[in-house]
């Protein structure tokens, strides 16, 4: 796709809403969507002030409420205003861009945590790669209009820029703002002393990438078209908080794919897969080396095959991806998966769970078949995105995780 004359994307300062350092550790938690309740309500145990309790308020609600309730979106509303006059949370004392540095034994990748307009969401240029599902866009939507504030970012990507890599550089050479280890994740954040100059930076960056929280950022699109020319209507809803990573220290793992029955047996798969595509190997790595491959889990009996994907005569760049290919040749044509947004018997294994993983779910019983697939690169999320085409879902898995927690938006400064 190509466009005439692109308009800059912006990034705004906001007035933060935070845990000070004394507290940080109890508050922050991962994401709201990837952890179930049961899982959420394990992490939060003993822990007053955990978010989870605002992002996952179903976990302060007695076991089996439903997560759409209406008890849910106001519990988490009423936590995130008590969390307003708790001590130890503290409003900075002006609108700031901050660095945010998420660090492991093995690699770092830095941003910068800022706000960015709902206007150019709409507008396209902070550009998606999947669709979004109708109940969670409304999940999130309630959430974002009961508490008035975005309690969590979403995490972008852009064409790194080095005057902007300088500037981060630069600030991250002062005292952090904040500071938590989770994990083997460090999580730090710098305010940065020069707003105007890391705007100006960032003004010849003319697309964002989606990386992260497709759903979260089209909720932010849909609270704001409910509120505009409202009572309700406060400026902070115009505007939506993200961290925006340059492209070169994005890392992608691999989203993996299980089927929880199958219409043959495992063994008729297996001939079938090796009639069809030219051959199977046995015992192959359960991590394919290379693009192209895929490893397939068929339980201890059977064990672990490798398969190549043929190549396709589609002609678009998303119809390249491994994950569309697998559809294409296996879970088309011999499983019957012909959308795997609404079918309910594939499921998708996040990277950072492992083979070992995929191996428990087969070997319990849990799912048939097992899919290993080798990462999408961001090269190819951002040939996607700029031909204006859609993954199919769950292409990507990004990690380390953006913590939620850190830093809260309001609609309207109350500090």
């Amino acid at each position: 796709m190509f466009f005439l004359h692109p308009a800059p994307v912006m990034i705004h300062p906001f007035r933060a809403f935070r845990p000070s350092q004394s507290i940080v550790a109890e508050v922050v938690c991962p994401p709201y969507d990837v952890i179930d309740t049961a899982e959420a309500r394990a992490l939060a145990q003993g822990k007053a002030l955990s978010f989870l309790r605002v992002i996952r308020p179903e976990i302060d609600l007695p076991e089996g409420t439903d997560e759409h309730a209406d008890a849910v979106y106001a519990g988490g509303a009423k936590r995130l205003q008590a969390l307003l006059s708790t001590d130890g949370f503290v409003w900075d004392a002006q609108p700031s861009l901050y660095v945010y540095q998420l660090a492991t034994p093995t690699r770092s990748q830095t941003g910068i945590f800022a706000c960015v307009s709902v206007d150019d969401y709409d507008a396209g240029r902070i550009v998606r790669h999947e669709n979004t599902r109708q109940d969670k866009e409304d999940d999130r939507t309630w959430h974002i209009l009961e508490q008035r504030a975005h309690a969590e970012p979403v995490m972008l990507t852009y064409r790194d820029v080095d005057a902007v890599g300088e500037l981060v550089a630069a600030t991250m050479k002062a005292e952090p703002t904040l500071h938590v280890q989770v994990g083997e994740v460090a999580h730090t954040l710098w305010a940065v002393a020069d707003v105007a100059a890391m705007q100006q930076a960032f003004s010849t960056v003319e697309r964002l990438y989606v990386a992260d929280g497709h759903h979260r950022c089209k909720a932010s699109s849909r609270a704001a078209g409910e509120l505009r020319g409202t009572a309700g209507h406060a400026p902070g809803v115009d505007v939506f908080p993200a961290v925006v990573f340059p492209m070169s220290e994005m890392a992608i793992m691999p989203y993996n794919r299980i089927l929880r029955t199958l219409p043959c047996s495992k063994a008729e798969l297996a001939k079938g897969i090796d009639f069809a595509l030219g051959g199977l190997s046995w015992d192959p790595s359960p991590s394919p080396a290379r693009p192209g491959h895929v490893s397939m889990y068929l339980g201890r009996e059977l064990g672990w095959h490798g398969f190549v994907l043929p190549k396709t005569q589609r002609e678009t760049v998303a119809d390249q991806l491994d994950v569309a290919r697998l559809s294409e040749f296996v879970l088309e044509p011999m499983l019957g998966i012909t959308d795997a947004r609404t079918n309910q018997n594939i499921a998708f294994v996040g990277g950072i769970r492992g083979t070992a993983e995929l191996e428990r779910l087969v070997d319990e019983g849990h799912a048939q078949v097992a899919f290993s697939m080798y990462p999408t690169s961001i090269a190819e999320l951002m040939d996607v995105s700029d031909a204006a085409l859609l993954m199919p879902p769950k292409s990507t898995w990004f990690e380390p995780k953006l913590l939620s927690g850190l830093l809260v938006h309001f609609f309207q400064e109350q500090g």
